[in-house]
C-alpha cells in the first residue's frame, strides 16, 4: 500500500513535502486536510497527529509528522539519489543540515510572521495591520535574504551545493509565501536569489505552480482584502 499523506497546500511544510514527493515519483495516497474549515484540530485527526499540524505520513502503520523528516525518510526508505540528502559525504549531508536548521527561525519564521501579520491576523482578529510589526519582519526578511545571497548561494547555484537538494525546496516554498503579501520584492531585490529562485521554480516544475495555485490566488486577491482592512 503507498504511504498516506495528510496535507494542506496553505501550509508550506505541506508544499515542500507534495512537490518532493511528486518530483521523486514515490507513490503516495493524498489525504488532503481543510485547514481553513478546522479538520485540523478535530478529533479524528488528532489520533492520527497530536499536534494538529501538517503535514504528516501514515506509512503502513508508521506515522511521522514533521516534514523534515519525512523527508529525510522518504529519502532513505527508497534509496533515492544522493543529490536530494547526501548520505555517503558527511560533509555534503552536513551543508545540508546546517540550511534546513537554520531556516526555522530565518527563512520560514521570519516569511510567515510578515505573512501572517500582513493578512492572517488582521482577517481574524478583524484588527488593522500593525504596522511596526510588519515594519520589523521586513527588516528579519530583509536580512535573512541578505544571509541568503551572502552566505548560502554565494559562490554556488543552490543552497547547500552544486545540485539541488530538499534544503532548495524547503527553502523556496518558505519563501514564495511572501508572494502571497506582494512581499516577493525583499527577495527579488537580490539579484542572486531571485536567480536561485526562478532556477527552482523552473527546475521543479509543473509541480511547483501545481503546489503554489493558492499562494497566487491569495496574490492576486490580495489588493482586494487589503483594502478593506
Amino acid at each position: 500500500m503507498p504511504m498516506k499523506v495528510y496535507f494542506d497546500l496553505l501550509s508550506q511544510p505541506s508544499r515542500a513535502v507534495y512537490m518532493f514527493l511528486k518530483l521523486t515519483g514515490v507513490p503516495f495516497e493524498p489525504k488532503p486536510v481543510a485547514l481553513r474549515k478546522g479538520e485540523h484540530r478535530g478529533e479524528e485527526y488528532k489520533k492520527i497527529n497530536p499536534f494538529s499540524l501538517v503535514p504528516v505520513i501514515d506509512d503502513d502503520g508508521f506515522i511521522l509528522t514533521e516534514s523534515i523528516a519525512i523527508c529525510k525518510y522518504v529519502i532513505r526508505k527508497h534509496n533515492l539519489p544522493e543529490h536530494w540528502f547526501p548520505q555517503k559525504d558527511i560533509e555534503k549531508q552536513a551543508r545540508v543540515e546546517e540550511y534546513l536548521h537554520w531556516q526555522h527561525f530565518n527563512t520560514r519564521a521570519n516569511s510567515a510572521f510578515l505573512f501572517q501579520n500582513l493578512l492572517i491576523i488582521p482577517r481574524t482578529t478583524g484588527k488593522p495591520v500593525d504596522q511596526e510589526q510588519v515594519k520589523n519582519y521586513r527588516k528579519k526578511v530583509a536580512r535573512m535574504v541578505s544571509q541568503l545571497g551572502s552566505y548560502y548561494l554565494k559562490d554556488r547555484p543552490y543552497l547547500c551545493g552544486e545540485e539541488i537538494s530538499i534544503a532548495d525546496i524547503f527553502g523556496a516554498c518558505e519563501l514564495t509565501q511572501l508572494y502571497a503579501c506582494h512581499e516577493h520584492g525583499v527577495y527579488e531585490s537580490s539579484p542572486i536569489v531571485k536567480a536561485w529562485m526562478e532556477r527552482i521554480r523552473k527546475e521543479t516544475n509543473p509541480f511547483f505552480d501545481e503546489a503554489h495555485k493558492m499562494v497566487f490566488r491569495t496574490h492576486e486577491v490580495y489588493q482586494q482584502v487589503a483594502a478593506k482592512l
